[in-house]
């Protein structure tokens, strides 16, 4: 008889297994990786503050990130100037961006105009507080750049901090105007479905129901239910 041949069997765990793919290498060149990074922070930030480059953390912090922005000034690519008030000389900004920010200069008292509002993440580029600018003094719980966290700006002020899922809210103000505005910005997300849903249980460390901006919800669309104030979206 002949004896069949066998199928060698593996004693031990592949080495080389799966699927395997080439993927670039990281830019090695030095200029070429800082010319990137001045071109991000102009995109997502607008104006270039030394807050907001600490609070990407950026590798070699502020001293580079200000040399390369020195060299886009130089090239026409960037403005340098004093274009927000309070956060430092060394401010950078494209053409278009200062542009805008001289839309926003403080008009007659007189005049009529609409205030900005905003209900935005509290970790999203656009929220300036706890980067470029310090969160507000408050009493209690501070607020913070927290995944899940909400932030609605009212005129360029920090008007109200949720936690998140909103269970606990933060007011900032006392004006009542602001609070409605924040309310309408804040369920106006909701039914954008920005977010799904939003509970506010405690304001200010007490009961919603019966606060100022609890009214304030309550007259942009929330129902009170017995946890607190909820909308979905």
């Amino acid at each position: 008889m002949t004896a069949r041949p066998t199928m060698a069997t593996r004693v031990g765990p592949p080495t080389a297994g799966g699927r395997w793919s080439i993927v670039p290498l990281a830019e090695s060149d030095a200029t070429i990786r800082g010319h990137a990074l001045g071109e991000t922070l102009l995109e997502r930030y607008g104006i270039v503050t030394r807050g907001s480059v600490q609070a990407e953390g950026v590798l070699g912090g502020f001293a580079l990130a200000y040399k390369v922005l020195s060299g886009f000034e130089q090239q026409g690519r960037a403005r340098r100037g004093y274009f927000i008030e309070k956060l430092g000389a060394a401010q950078f900004g494209t053409a278009g961006s200062v542009d805008r920010l001289r839309t926003f200069a403080p008009q007659d008292e007189a005049q009529e105009r609409s205030r900005p509002v905003l209900a935005l993440a509290a970790t999203d580029p656009a929220n300036p507080f706890g980067a470029a600018l310090p969160w507000p003094q408050g009493e209690g719980h501070r607020p913070g750049r927290k995944a899940g966290a909400l932030v609605a700006v009212v005129d360029g002020a920090l008007a109200v901090y949720l936690e998140r899922g909103g269970r606990t809210a933060l007011t900032f103000t006392a004006d009542e105007a602001a609070l409605a505005d924040a309310a309408g910005a804040l369920s106006q997300l909701v039914r954008s479905r920005g977010v799904e849903k939003l509970t506010v249980e405690k304001i200010d460390g007490v009961f919603a129901l019966g606060t100022p901006f609890g009214d304030a919800l309550v007259a942009a669309g929330f129902v009170a239910n017995p946890r607190g104030l909820r909308m979905r979206s």
